[in-house]
C-alpha cells in the first residue's frame, strides 16, 4: 500500500522540476502521437501527401487535423523547452523526435511560403489577398482552417501560442536548436552516407521494377498476337477456308467491302473502254473484254479473301494478346504497386503548370470540340481491322455518349480530389482555360 501511493505521487523535487523544466518523455510522447495521427489521415484520404489544410472543405476533418497540429506543436515546444533536464528517455526518442519534427516542418514550411507569397500580393479591401485562390490572410478579421480548430477544443493548460495558426505562420523548427542539433549528429553520423546510398538504391529499384513491367506489358502482348496470328491461327483459317470462288468470296466478306469490290471491278471495265476512246487502240471483241474482266474479278477474289482470312485471324489473335497481357498482371501483381508508385512520382513530381498542360491536353484529345474527328477515324480502324462494316449510326452513337461521360468525370476528379491534392494546379488550369 505503501509503495503504490509512493509510486503514484511524485516527489516535491520531481513536482518543481516538471514545473519549471517539464516532462521530456511525456511531450515527445504527445508530439509522436500527434504526428502519428496526421500521417494516418494523410494515408487514408490523400495517398500519402500533405494535407492541404488551407483548402480543405471537411468540417469534421478540419477540426480534427487542427487540433492534431496543436498537439504536435505543444510537444514539440514542451520538449525542446525541457530537454536540458531529460534525464533518461526511451530507446527510439531519437526516431520519434525526427518523425514528430519532420511532420510538422512539412505544415511550417509549406505555410511559411504560402504567408511569403500572400505577403507578395497587392492587398484590397478587408485585407485578403487578391489572388487566384480565396485563400483567408493571417493579418485580418477572419481566422483560417488552423485557427478554427483549437478554439472548439483547447485543452486546459495550453496558452494561444500552441494553436496551429502559430504552426502554419511562425516556422518554429526552422530555427529551433533541436532541429539543429539533430542534423548536426545526422551529419556526424557515421552511417548517414550508407543510409543516402541505400536510398538512391532503393529509387533505382523502382524505377527499374516500373520499366521492366511496363515493357513487358507492352512487348509480350504484342508478340503474342503476331506469332499466334501468323504461325498457328492464319494458317487453320487458311486451311478451313480452303479454294473458293468469287461468289463465295462475296458473300463472306462485308457489305462495305463487297461494295468496294464491285466498285473496283466497275472502274477497271471503265478503264479499258477509255484506253480505246482516248489512246486510238484498236477496238477488243466482246470475248476478249469478258476474258480481261474476269481475270480482274478473280485478282480482285483473292484480295478480299486474304483480307477476310486476315480479318478473322485478327480477332483471335487479339484474344490471344489479351490473355498474354492478363497472364503479365497477374504473375507480375506484386509490381503493380511499385509501378502506381513511380507513375505518382511523375505525375506529383511536374510543376502546377506541366499538370494544367497536361490535363488540358488529354480533355481536348479526348473530350474536346475536335475529339469526334479522331474517335471516327479510330473506331473506323478497328471496325476494318476486326472485318466488320463501320456503323456510322453506331459511332455517332458512341461519340455522343462515352467522350461526355469521360468529360464529366474529369471535372469531378478536378473539383473532388485536384482541389484538395493541389489547389495551384487547379488555378493554374482556370487561368488557362480562360
Amino acid at each position: 500500500m505503501t509503495s503504490n501511493s509512493s509510486g503514484g505521487r511524485k516527489s516535491p523535487l520531481n513536482q518543481l522540476k516538471n514545473q519549471f523544466f517539464g516532462n521530456p518523455e511525456k511531450s515527445l510522447k504527445e508530439a509522436y502521437e500527434a504526428a502519428s495521427k496526421i500521417r494516418s489521415i494523410e494515408n487514408h484520404y490523400f495517398s500519402g501527401y500533405r494535407i492541404p489544410v488551407e483548402t480543405l472543405r471537411d468540417e469534421r476533418l478540419e477540426v480534427e487535423v487542427g487540433e492534431y497540429l496543436a498537439r504536435l506543436q505543444h510537444g514539440i515546444e514542451s520538449f525542446n523547452a525541457s530537454s536540458s533536464a531529460s534525464g533518461k528517455l526511451g530507446p527510439n526518442a531519437l526516431e520519434k523526435l525526427i518523425f514528430a519534427e519532420g511532420v510538422l516542418a512539412n505544415y511550417s514550411v509549406a505555410a511559411a511560403n504560402q504567408s511569403s507569397s500572400l505577403m507578395a500580393m497587392p492587398q484590397q479591401g478587408g485585407g485578403q489577398a487578391a489572388g487566384i485562390l480565396d485563400v483567408p490572410s493571417v493579418s485580418d478579421g477572419s481566422r483560417s482552417l488552423a485557427d478554427k480548430a483549437p478554439i472548439r477544443r483547447q485543452p486546459k493548460g495550453r496558452d494561444n501560442n500552441s494553436n496551429p495558426a502559430s504552426i502554419l505562420s511562425s516556422g518554429v523548427l526552422q530555427g529551433s536548436l533541436g532541429k539543429t542539433f539533430n542534423k548536426i549528429k545526422k551529419d556526424l553520423n557515421s552511417s548517414s552516407e550508407q543510409e543516402i546510398v541505400d536510398e538512391y538504391r532503393r529509387s533505382r529499384q523502382v524505377t527499374v521494377i516500373a520499366l521492366r513491367l511496363i515493357a513487358l506489358l507492352i512487348i509480350i502482348p504484342i508478340l503474342t498476337q503476331q506469332v499466334s496470328k501468323n504461325f498457328l491461327i492464319k494458317p487453320i483459317v487458311e486451311q478451313s477456308r480452303g479454294e473458293t470462288s468469287i461468289a463465295m468470296t462475296l458473300d463472306n466478306i462485308n457489305s462495305e467491302w463487297k461494295e468496294e469490290a464491285l466498285s473496283e471491278l466497275a472502274g477497271f471495265e471503265e478503264k479499258l473502254k477509255m484506253e480505246h476512246m482516248i489512246r486510238g487502240v484498236p477496238p477488243i471483241s466482246e470475248e476478249e473484254m469478258e476474258e480481261k474482266v474476269q481475270e480482274k474479278a478473280n485478282e480482285i477474289a483473292e484480295e478480299f479473301n486474304r483480307k477476310d482470312i486476315n480479318s478473322v485471324s485478327n480477332v483471335f489473335a487479339d484474344f490471344a494478346g489479351l490473355f498474354a497481357f492478363s497472364l503479365v498482371l497477374l504473375v507480375r501483381r506484386k509490381d503493380i504497386n511499385v509501378l502506381k508508385s513511380f507513375i505518382d512520382n511523375i505525375i506529383y513530381g511536374l510543376s502546377d503548370s506541366a499538370k494544367a498542360f497536361v490535363i488540358i491536353l488529354f480533355t481536348d484529345m479526348f473530350v474536346g470540340f475536335h475529339s469526334p474527328h479522331g474517335w471516327e477515324v479510330l473506331l473506323e480502324s478497328m471496325a476494318n481491322h476486326l472485318g466488320v462494316a463501320a456503323n456510322g449510326s453506331a459511332i455517332s452513337l458512341f461519340i455522343a455518349t462515352v467522350p461526355v461521360v469521360m468529360d464529366t468525370m474529369m471535372k469531378y476528379w478536378i473539383f473532388r480530389y485536384l482541389s484538395q491534392m493541389s489547389a495551384s494546379t487547379v488555378a493554374t488550369l482556370k487561368e488557362m482555360n480562360e
